[in-house]
């Protein structure tokens, strides 16, 4: 492929995959598989990587992150970014729509209602059609820039569509996680040894603020846009700017699903109020009230602004839905990791629409807080929890004669003593190998999909292999034979055998995979994959120091202890010991191009660049042998400057000796014979 040949290729990469992106996201309405877009995203990728001079900061590409943000720098917003007022009652918006109406009282006043949705509220301007920053709400005059990481989203349009949009504007609206995400995010968190993520807005806004983007692209955000900014308008009202931004691209509240609505009165803006007071139980996303809008531009601007918010529109807050019941007891779920989690039985009580009997208490510092007591009536919401939360005690209830609780000292299922490190928030059962339901927990992940993927089995299967006596680790998994299944409870022999083979098919999993499987304290997906790229064997990761592991970009404290700690113990070693011997894949596939050109030094990337992008100077680093770190230290063998590197950064590598190289001259260096 000739150079004009494959630039018209990527161009049309490009256009067909931001058509598809807009079909699944947008309408969802797609027109082709998943794996069809990835192969042709893939095919993207390549094209981009060989040719660098067609390189664009908003190709589809980019959704998938890998971008690192050290800092994010704080920019002026253009238009001041105020927020809103707040009622919470009827008789508070009666007021102030008839404040509005004497403020204008010879104007026919129209408003605008919608969901106020409860997230991370961002603005984004675009210039030429194209995204060119995204910034944070800040303080409303200044905000954080956080482009790299909103453009993983994949609702938000990097290129707009059509021609009928201005040179340059700015959008506005909220990033926001839906339910079903965040319980699966969560889920994930708990198996992974971590503390759960406490509602679903917090998880949006830290996600933005993340400094790897990769991991921001693995987060399940999606964003609504629902005011435009421009220098001249182009409408004359803002419910109609809004839906017109649909044909741009952009996301936008459904006037089908009453997700934005007109109304000329008090009538018609109570009437929406209270069919989603009802409704917002059904979302599938959380929102705390509504906001009202004067819809005519006109009147927004003769009413103008107090010192920090608009006058021409304020939120009506929805009163979080809480009841009071009974606090049974208090029980304890162990988790794959020996993470403890506390739960709380309760007298059955209706919820939002479910009948609840269970409520997060998440740790025992939650349950001291609160100073629960079995018996007790509380109160219990439901909000973005996995399952709802106990937020209270109704001490006036509480009946002398109930005990002080005492959070359990030793493991619920095998009694080991638990432990309860420092800084951590739950307390964990050390006795990983010989706990069940870490047992089985560790088993159940090690087969899982995006580990060892093994076909045939799922959570009931390992239970029952587990109770049967057959496995007690997942090297035993390796050892099963057909005969051993075919005794067990509903047992078929096509079964049997589609599990053996399953078994036998998960030793082609590659080294990343494994190693997550493994199931080894905050080694989650991406931290393997990080690992195994790095030390490319099991036993060179295996005999790393502490300072080797740090070394890792990503890899903090508590990381690399941990796999200190995993490798010190001579019942994971046998494990691995076995594991390796059925052979699994331990090691590294060598890339085509790789070469031992950089073998042992260790380099730093700085700044931007045109011919790569930091992701793909990363990539090629390893992919010759090299080392890469985020800070300038002794041992740092040289620096890769782009345009914008630190001062401070330049200056140390003077003071150390360190030779700066640009990224031309890093391509001579690969690219020597």
């Amino acid at each position: 492929m000739n150079t004009e040949s494959a630039q018209a290729q990527i161009l049309a990469l490009r256009k067909e995959l931001e058509h598809h992106n807009h079909q699944y996201y947008i309408l969802d309405a797609p027109e082709i598989s998943d794996y069809d877009f990835d192969q042709k995203l893939e095919e993207l990728q390549k094209l981009e990587k060989e040719y660098p001079q067609f390189n664009d900061p908003n190709s589809p590409t980019k959704r998938v992150g890998g971008d690192i943000t050290k800092d994010f720098p704080t920019k002026q917003h253009k238009y001041p970014m105020l927020s809103l007022s707040n009622t919470y009652s009827r008789e508070e918006l009666e007021e102030y729509i008839e404040r509005i109406q004497k403020l204008i009282p010879e104007e026919e006043i129209d408003f605008v209602c919608e969901l106020k949705y409860d997230g991370a509220a961002i603005s984004i301007r675009y210039e030429n059609g194209e995204l060119v920053q995204a910034l944070t709400r800040g303080d409303g005059s200044k905000g954080d820039e956080i482009t790299n990481n909103i453009k993983t989203i994949a609702t938000i349009p990097l290129r707009l569509r059509g021609s009928n949009f201005p040179a340059e504007f700015e959008i506005r609206g909220e990033v926001f996680m839906p339910l079903a995400g965040f319980a699966a995010l969560n889920q994930s968190r708990i198996e992974e040894g971590l503390e759960a993520f406490a509602n679903p807005r917090n998880s949006a806004s830290g996600s933005l603020k993340m400094q790897d983007s990769k991991l921001v692209a693995e987060r399940p955000l999606d964003c609504f846009l629902y005011y435009v900014m421009l220098e001249q308008r182009l409408f004359s009202n803002h419910y109609d700017a809004v839906i017109a931004t649909a044909d741009w691209g952009f996301k936008i509240p459904s006037p089908a699903k009453r997700y934005i609505e007109k109304a000329k009165d008090a009538e018609g803006i109570f009437n929406f109020i209270n069919y989603w007071d009802k409704e917002r139980h059904n979302l599938p996303f959380e929102i705390d009230g509504i906001v009202i809008k004067v819809n005519d531009y006109r009147l927004q601007d003769r009413l103008g602004f107090t010192a920090k918010s608009p006058r021409w529109a304020i939120a009506y807050k929805f009163k979080a839905e809480q009841q009071e019941t009974i606090l049974e007891s208090i029980t304890y779920q162990v988790g794959r990791t020996g993470a403890i989690t506390p739960v709380a039985n309760l007298q059955a009580v209706s919820l939002a629409g479910t009948t609840v009997k269970r409520a997060s208490l998440h740790n025992a510092d939650q349950i001291a807080k609160l100073d629960l007591r079995i018996g007790d009536s509380v109160y219990v919401e439901k909000g973005g929890e996995i399952i709802p939360k106990v937020v209270g005690v109704n001490f006036e209830k509480r009946s002398p004669h109930v005990s002080v609780f005492h959070y359990t000292e030793t493991c619920p299922e095998c009694d080991t003593p638990l432990r309860r490190e420092e800084g951590e928030a739950l307390h964990y059962c050390p006795n990983e190998l010989g706990c069940p339901p870490q047992i089985s927990g560790r088993i159940q992940h090690f087969i899982s999909r995006k580990a060892m993927d093994i076909e045939g089995m799922g959570g009931e299967t390992v239970e029952q292999f587990v109770q049967a006596g057959l496995i007690k680790d997942a090297a035993d998994l390796y050892l099963l034979k057909k005969e051993d299944l075919l005794p067990l409870d509903r047992m078929a022999e096509r079964s049997a055998q589609n599990i053996i083979d399953g078994i036998a098919a998960s030793s082609a999993i590659p080294f990343e995979r494994v190693l997550f499987s493994l199931g080894i304290r905050y080694v989650g997906e991406t931290v393997a994959k990080k690992l195994a790229r790095h030390f490319e064997t099991i036993e060179k990761l295996q005999a790393a120091s502490l300072e080797e592991l740090l070394n890792v970009n990503e890899i903090g404290e508590r990381i690399a202890q941990s796999l200190l700690s995993y490798f010190k113990d001579e019942r994971h070693l046998d494990i691995l010991k076995r594991l390796q011997a059925v052979p699994l894949q331990f090691a590294i596939e060598k890339q085509e191009g790789a070469s031992a050109k950089l073998e042992g030094k260790i380099i730093v990337i700085s700044g931007t660049f045109e011919r790569y992008s930091r992701n793909e100077i990363k990539a090629l680093i390893e992919l010759h042998g090299g080392k890469n770190t985020g800070s300038v230290s002794a041992k740092t063998s040289l620096i890769i400057a782009g345009e914008g590197m630190g001062p401070s950064k330049r200056k140390k590598a003077e003071d150390l000796g360190i030779s700066l190289i640009d990224e031309n001259e890093f391509h001579d260096l690969i690219s020597a014979e």
